[in-house]
Formats: C-alpha cells, structure tokens, sequence
C-alpha cells in the first residue's frame, strides 16, 4: 500500500527490460487498507505472498516470516537482496542471516522515510533505533529516497552519510495523473461541489503520523475567515472513524467529503484546487509527487523528504508541523489569488516529471547494482 508499492512495481518491470530476474515478495496488509497489487498487475509483475509479513510488531509471526524468506532465498539463490520500508526491511535483512551460505553476496535496504521519530514511545523508539544500527552492519548498502531522509537517518547514527545513496522514487505519472484529461468539471458535479467552492484535497491512509486532524482544524479555520471551500479527504485507514467524528464535533462534517480508498487519482486531483500534507514524518510523499504532476500547490509541512518535493514559495507552500493557523493562512493566500495558483501550478508540472521518471529510477538503481556487483568481485554476471 502507498508510494513503496507503487515504487517497487514500476522498478521491478523496469529492471525485467535491463535483463534483470526479479523475485518481488509483499505481505498482508492491515484491517481497513486496500492493495495496490493491481499497478503490478497491469504491469505484468507477479508478486510473492508472505501472509505472515505485515506491519504490526508480532514476533511469532515475524519469526515465521523471517523463515519463509530464508527458505524462498535459498531456492532462489539471489545475488542482489533489496528490501524496503521498516519493518519488511528488518525482516528481510533478518531472512538474509538465517539463509546460511545462500546469503545474497548484496543486501540493499531502501529508507522510504523511517518510523525512528514520532511513531512511538520512547523506549521502542529507542529499541528500533538500535536495531537500525545493527541491520545497517550487515547490510552492503543504504538507500534513502531523498537527501533529508539520508540526513536524518545520519543524525540518528543509523550509519555514517558515506554508507548512503539518495535514489528518489520512480512513478509512472503519466499513467496516475494525466494533466491531458482533465476531469475536473465532470469530477466537481459527480461530487455535488459545483465550481465555484474553493476545494482542498487530501489524499492517503487515515493514520495518527498523517495529522488529518489538522486537516479539519485548518479547514475550519478557512472556513471561519469567509473562504467558500470544500475539503475532499480520499483514503481509508485505522482512524477513519475518528476522522469523522471530528468532521460532526468541528462543526464541518457538510462541506468535508469522505470519499474511501480510490484505485484511480487522477479525477480527484483535477477536482482539487490546492493539495494540502500536514504529516508529522514523511519520507517522498507520492501524492504530494502526483498532485504537482497535475499542477495543484501544495502546502505541507517541513518535515522529513517534503521540502525536496516541494518548493517553497514556488510551487506550494512549507509550514512547521503542528502550525494549524500557518497551514490555514497559506491556504486562504491560495484560494484568493487565482494567478498564484496557476503560476505554482505550472512550475510544479514543468518539474516532476523527469525528476520522478521510472525511466530515472530504473538508471540509478542498475547503476548502483552494477557497482555494488563489480566491488564483490561479481562483475562476470554484468556482461
């Protein structure tokens, strides 16, 4: 589910074209949460079940999915291990010591953001950090999807900056967001918001970390300065319920459209005159990738790989986390300057595209196997 998903369908078809043979392995997911297997079936990428992979901490289980890996990379026999996310990359790399002597020659691990600052209590947050530390010995090379995430992860003594590659995502957005098409009367009427109510979008999986109650408050606060505006929340998630019941007791429950998890964006971001992130830690936010695609501002916080996908000033707008008043005052600045808008909007098309090509994922990831091959003595596999 999410940016990784997506990440890892698109950079697995890729590498099929550069003669590459790849296992993709995923687990379940959790109550309440859509797949995204289907980007991986469209792109003809068969995936591998593990049931007993999934994002909640439970050690029997993680135990029995750290067996099944070993026991899949024994049969496999692979010379390049990339795991990705927390907790499949602890659990992978830990597969990766219990296979024996059919350990992977390269272990990769991808930092989409890290669950290192704000997920936790501090002793787990403490416990996490350090087995970190110790995955990050045994492991040939780290991966951070921006140049933020690296310098956190640095900070926090996860490894040393010279241990690290930045590899920023890789997504199809002509095929997620197609500018060309643009839904938006047709999206705004199916909707019921018409077009003249200023609309702010928010897209992804109702989740504590994503502060969708600043959402609400900043909405609110919009709201109560005299801006005619409509908030479409699309996603689902563990807090979806109490996202609701925050809508009836704010008081903004009739102008705030909880439209559920929606396979196909593009129509919704066309809707959208603003898109607003107000996470507490992120690493690369697709959505927020998708929405400047599809030439919507952007305001979000300055936290974790946000300010590499957003310029501040030039196509959205940074904030401190928490700051619900900045938040609103941005988007109130936004929906009463038209020119604004449109002038962010075109600066963020003119940007993404290349910058988050798959065609550029695909190079900088077979760039980096290749040199991780050649520096243990597999260069013989390149040819």
């Amino acid at each position: 589910m999410g940016g990784p998903a997506l990440h890892v369908a698109y950079l697995t078809a890729g590498l099929a074209k550069r003669g590459y043979e790849t296992t993709l392995v995923a687990g379940s997911l959790a109550p309440g949460e859509d797949s995204m297997a289907f980007v991986a079936d469209e792109l003809g990428v068969d995936v591998v079940r593990i049931d007993e992979l999934h994002r909640e901490i439970s050690p029997a289980r993680d135990l029995v999915a750290a067996l099944r890996l070993a026991r899949l990379i024994r049969k496999v026999r692979p010379h390049i291990l990339h795991t990705h996310t927390a907790k499949a990359g602890a659990v992978g790399r830990a597969a990766a010591l219990l296979a024996g002597n059919a350990r992977p020659p390269v272990v990769v691990h991808t930092f989409h953001g890290h669950v290192l600052r704000g997920y936790f209590d501090p002793l787990r947050t403490r416990a996490f950090r350090q087995l970190e530390r110790t995955l990050a010995r045994s492991t040939t090379a780290l991966v951070a999807v921006s140049p933020q995430v690296r310098d956190d992860l640095v900070e926090l003594d996860v490894a040393p900056a010279t241990r690290f590659a930045v590899v920023r995502l890789g997504i199809e957005l002509d095929q997620r967001v197609s500018p060309g098409s643009n839904g938006r009367g047709e999206t705004r009427r199916v909707l019921g918001i018409g077009e003249r109510p200023f609309t702010v979008g928010w897209i992804g999986r109702m989740t504590g970390i994503k502060r969708t109650d600043d959402v609400l408050l900043a909405f609110k606060s919009l709201r109560e300065r005299g801006v005619d505006a409509r908030l479409c929340l699309v996603g689902d998630g563990p807090d979806r319920n109490e996202v609701e019941r925050r809508a009836h007791e704010l008081g903004v429950m009739r102008e705030t459209l909880f439209l559920g998890y929606q396979e196909q964006v593009a129509s919704f971001f066309a809707a959208f005159d603003v898109f607003v992130l107000p996470s507490a830690n992120e690493g690369t936010p697709v959505t927020a990738i998708e929405a400047l695609a599809a030439g919507k501002p952007v305001v979000a916080t300055r936290v974790g790989g946000i300010p590499d996908v957003v310029r501040d000033g030039e196509d959205g707008f940074l904030v401190a986390p928490g700051d619900v008043e900045a938040l609103a005052d941005r988007l109130a600045e936004l929906a009463t300057d038209d020119a604004l808008r449109e002038r962010m909007g075109k600066a963020a098309r003119a940007r993404v595209r290349e910058r988050y090509s798959v065609e550029r994922l695909v190079d900088d990831i077979d760039r980096l196997y290749r040199s991780l091959l050649e520096a243990e003595g597999l260069g013989r596999l390149l040819a």
